[in-house]
């Protein structure tokens, strides 16, 4: 008779393997892109309650050329609590597109490699 186990993935592998790719995604998950996604929210809390953002929106001219440097404008003219907050907001939502992208690229390997 000829042993199957050599072709065949056995128990313990199959095992190993689910608990290998369970670390792999807690560690997406618990990686620092929930600390981005908490760090972006603290920072919009934070923007919302020094700046009544829909007022912004609305003063500003409706074409996108004016529109973009209006709130470049009103980046450049406004407190420096506000100005420390989008900028927190915009690295934590760079990094969040980081960790997304490397995701991705974990998750697109094969896993029978």
């Amino acid at each position: 008779m000829m042993n199957n186990t050599m072709t065949d993935r056995s128990h313990i592998e199959s095992v190993v393997m689910r608990r290998v790719r369970r670390i792999t995604w807690l560690r997406l998950i618990i990686s620092g892109g929930v600390f981005a996604v908490a760090l972006a929210l603290l920072a919009l809390y934070g923007i919302g309650r020094e700046v009544w953002v829909a007022r912004v929106f609305a003063n500003g001219p409706q074409d996108f050329i004016g529109h973009a440097l209006y709130l470049v404008y009103a980046f450049e003219h406004t407190r420096f609590v506000v100005q420390g907050l989008v900028l927190v907001c915009l690295g934590s939502f760079l990094f969040l597109a980081r960790e997304i992208a490397r995701a991705v690229a974990v998750l697109s390997v094969p896993q029978g490699v």
